[in-house]
């Protein structure tokens, strides 16, 4: 059957479609790949932000610096860090000291990603970030001495709050720097002790990451009741917050607190931590291989008599059923994250081999599973629920006022 021609209306229909669509304004297109962004489509997202930067490429400089950094962060979640580099280095050679813009642009941002970016780490991370961090502070000076024109009182606030989080978070990626690739600088140690106490300065209130990572540094000095006072006092932040809340630190700084808790001997609250990171997204396959290895810690501990729930009495048939009970979570939490590992295509072989090494131990201990045992979507929370680590009550009366420098 021959198509039919169309019609003068829909021809003309299509034309005009077409050139509304060229002629989007760079803040249509802006706003239009934000919002890509947000939905989860990358490539929608970089596809608008392209078209912007198209746009605005030969005018104003403060017009195509956030047209590159965009294209840089959509590219980071593409996973094209090459791609991201070169144009995060495109907005450097138009703004190198990150002034373009005052105080209300976001200068600091591209120093900040090629830091995170940077091939060689150590030191050349360590130079983009300061150079992120002494742009925030002249922002934040700026803003403070009343050089904003324009906001009111309340989104004021809220850009000083902001950049005075980011300052604190660069100056803490620093200090990581210097406890892994910079570690064996003669210096590394006053130098993390300094960064610390400035990045706890910066907030008005602390928040959670900078208590985490004061938390690292004391595990790194093995001054574990420090550490552990400054873990509680990060997860007392946002632990009865809703989910949703914006103070409740993401997903990948919350698997961080969690190992740290586990290394501060914190189990119970590292396993409080999991149980919620588990209900907010069960495809973390690191989520349930730390469920499952913090569940070993307890269960050994508890075979040590170094905890249990607190005040109870159990007969020894009691305490072997509930040390029974936590091997087995343990195992359906392990068995779940390799499960998922090989569903995934997950790439930590490490993370894999330390799995099956503990299942191998569990099912040497516990005997073979029988068909239908321990499924993994029963629920996980029964297998433990009610074991709490004695190591709240004792810390609590050893928890001194903790100083934030």
């Amino acid at each position: 059957m021959a198509k039919s021609k169309p019609s003068k209306a829909d021809s003309k229909a299509r034309k005009q479609a077409k050139k509304m669509a060229t002629n989007e304004t760079p803040e249509q297109l802006y706003a239009s790949a934000l919002t890509f962004v947000e939905q989860s489509q990358p490539l929608e997202a970089l596809q608008q932000a392209q078209k912007l930067y198209n746009a605005v490429q030969n005018q104003s400089v403060t017009q195509a610096l956030p047209a590159l950094n965009l294209l840089g962060e959509i590219c980071v979640e593409l996973g094209e860090i090459e791609m991201a580099k070169g144009y995060f280095e495109q907005a450097v050679a138009l703004d190198p000291q990150g002034t373009v813009g005052g105080a209300l642009a976001d200068g600091a941002e591209k120093f900040l990603w090629l830091a995170q970016l940077a091939d060689e780490g150590g030191k050349q991370s360590v130079a983009w970030f300061e150079k992120g961090v002494q742009c925030l502070q002249n922002e934040i000076a700026a803003l403070e001495s009343g050089q904003a024109i324009g906001l009111d009182e309340e989104s004021l606030l809220l850009l000083r709050v902001e950049k005075k989080r980011k300052l604190a978070n660069a100056l803490c990626g620093i200090v990581e720097i210097y406890m892994t690739d910079l570690s064996w600088e003669d210096d590394a140690e006053a130098r993390c002790e300094n960064l610390i106490t400035q990045a706890m300065a910066a907030e008005d209130e602390t928040s959670p990451e900078i208590l985490q990572t004061l938390a690292s540094v004391r595990l790194s000095q093995e001054k574990k009741e420090d550490a552990q006072a400054a873990l509680k006092r990060s997860m007392g932040v946002w632990k009865d917050l809703d989910p949703e809340d914006s103070a409740v630190p993401d997903f990948a700084t919350r698997i961080s607190l969690s190992r740290l808790l586990m290394e501060a001997e914190l189990e119970s609250s590292a396993m409080d931590v999991l149980e919620r990171l588990v209900l907010e997204d069960d495809q973390s396959v690191e989520t349930w291989y730390l469920g499952g290895w913090c569940q070993n810690l307890i269960a050994k501990k508890t075979e040590r008599g170094e905890s249990g729930p607190a005040g109870a009495q159990m007969t020894d048939a009691e305490h072997e059923s509930n040390l029974g009970a936590i091997y087995k979570g343990s195992r359906r939490w392990l068995k779940t994250a390799l499960k998922l590992y090989k569903l995934v295509e997950y790439e930590d072989e490490r993370l894999k081999q330390h799995a099956e090494e503990l299942v191998a131990s569990l099912d040497g201990m516990l005997g073979a599973e029988k068909e239908g045992e321990e499924d993994a979507d029963d629920q996980w929370e029964d297998e433990w629920e009610g074991i709490e680590d004695d190591e709240d009550d004792a810390q609590d009366g050893a928890d001194t006022e903790m100083k934030d420098s």
